[in-house]
């Protein structure tokens, strides 16, 4: 997952894979109705509605075949797409753009949706899980096509279309995506405009999707102001909400793991994920150790007045609080650094500076490689401050301990839907842990950490009195 391209790598993959596509990521595919791409919110969700009625015939072979292609179309296409997604985007990291796309294959398909069927003295009773039919889905310029890749497996596997109103900042990217997926999957099942995407997507065309009559439930994986227009569509609404993980690291932890376990998650993508690591408290015991292990991990830690600097290019003061500046979000340390007067190595992944707990860099979200180290007296008190910096949010976090009942106090305090334990932010989502992987994860609706049957009904079945065999 992790390529450690160096810059003159990274220039070198997307001046040739631009070179292939003849041009820029300006010259990406324009809105049109083909290849499910429409002008217009309204156009979509209607073409969007065809396609449903089409996966309805092809049954669960169809589904499957779907889920097959947009899998093994992703893996394949990830130096390409991802180096795509860098160029027209400009954050995060080329390495991880493609990486993100490489570990598609784990997001769990049509194995999920398995029907439950119980018998007794009365009969049978057998419960499906049935679609929707059209989902409305809006997505990130953070992870633009892994987000769409992963919500269309999901979704489809559920058996529903789906009409997409991505981020304007990852447009290109999601119209090349989708139009390359329609493509593949009317050329194989004869199916057409089973994923929809609008060409040029305004908050207009999201009111149209979100008022849609033929759009069945709103998938939202943004920022708090489509969540807050979601929620108010009357529609079901399955949605992503904001983060801030905190990570606690306490004195029977193994410094050196908790460090480099830190800097794999908190310098993924440069810190996009709304679940990395964004601001750590430390317990006294531990902070002197583990502060010397991040250095000799690679990370590299900011001076006071470094910091300060890096501050004031990064937060304004707003209505009694902070504000982030986007300007600087998902850049490298080596830009971030820059910012702040400071020169770090080419190889630095993450920089890391010591902080107190109302530092606008431990209670805002900021989403770039730069974490915040608070010295607490111990670990009630980092519990204490880690909620307060979550804001009860209920999205991740992250403990370093071997202390199994410091690990259920934290988790009961927290109350997060992501918890995880000695490890990386990222085994959260089966790299590196158990579990499955999504790029959609439903904290502010409470369905979690999406699959199949997160856009799926149950619907009952009951014969009584036969068909129970015993």
């Amino acid at each position: 997952m992790n390529l450690n391209l160096d810059e003159e790598s990274i220039r070198s993959i997307v001046r040739d894979v631009l070179g292939k596509m003849n041009g820029s990521a300006a010259a990406a595919p324009r809105a049109r109705s083909e290849n499910g791409i429409f002008p217009d919110g309204a156009t979509a969700a209607a073409a969007a509605r065809e396609g449903y009625a089409q996966l309805c015939k092809g049954g669960i072979a169809a589904r499957r075949e779907v889920v097959d292609i947009v899998k093994s179309m992703t893996v394949s296409n990830a130096k390409q797409w991802g180096a795509f997604e860098y160029e027209e985007t400009k954050i995060g990291r080329l390495e991880d753009k493609i990486g993100k796309l490489e570990i598609v294959k784990l997001v769990p398909g049509v194995e999920w949706i398995a029907p439950d069927a119980y018998s007794g003295d009365n009969g049978i009773m057998l419960e499906e899980y049935a679609p929707y039919g059209v989902i409305g889905a809006i997505t990130p310029v953070t992870h633009s096509i892994p987000t769409i890749a992963g919500n269309i497996i999901n979704m489809v596997a559920a058996g529903n279309a789906v009409v997409f109103n991505p981020h304007p900042g990852g447009v290109k990217s999601a119209v090349m995506a989708i139009s390359a997926f329609n493509a593949e999957i009317e050329r194989r099942l004869g199916i057409r405009n089973l994923i929809c995407c609008v060409g040029n997507p305004t908050l207009e065309s999201f009111d149209a999707i979100c008022k849609s009559g033929d759009v069945a439930v709103m998938c939202i994986t943004g920022g708090p102001g489509v969540v807050k227009a979601a929620m108010k569509s009357g529609k079901k609404s399955i949605c992503a909400g904001p983060g801030n993980p905190p990570v606690i690291v306490d004195e029977t932890a193994d410094p050196r793991k908790a460090a480099s376990d830190i800097i794999a998650g908190g310098a993924f993508d440069n810190n996009l994920l709304c679940i990395g690591e964004k601001e750590i408290f430390v317990t006294e015991r531990a902070a002197s150790n583990f502060m010397r292990e991040l250095e000799n991990c690679g990370a590299e830690r900011l001076s006071p007045s470094a910091l300060d600097r890096l501050t004031g290019e990064v937060f304004e003061s707003k209505n009694g609080g902070y504000a982030l500046r986007r300007a600087l979000v998902g850049k490298d340390p080596q830009v971030l650094a820059r910012a702040a007067g400071a020169n770090v190595s080419a190889k630095a992944k993450l920089l890391f500076a010591e902080t107190d707990a109302e530092h606008p860099f431990v209670v805002e979200e900021q989403m770039m490689p730069m974490v915040p180290v608070v010295v607490v007296k111990n670990f009630e008190e980092a519990v204490a401050a880690a909620a307060k910096a979550e804001r009860n949010y209920r999205h991740s976090a992250i403990i370093h301990s071997l202390d199994v009942t410091r690990m259920t106090e934290m988790a009961r305090v927290l109350n997060t839907t992501l918890f995880v334990k000695n490890g990386p932010s990222t085994a959260g989502l089966g790299l590196g842990g158990e579990g499955y992987l999504s790029y959609s994860i439903a904290t502010a609706t409470g369905e979690g950490i999406s699959n199949p049957k997160t856009f799926t009904r149950r619907r009952r079945c009951v014969m009584v009195g036969n068909l129970n065999i015993f």
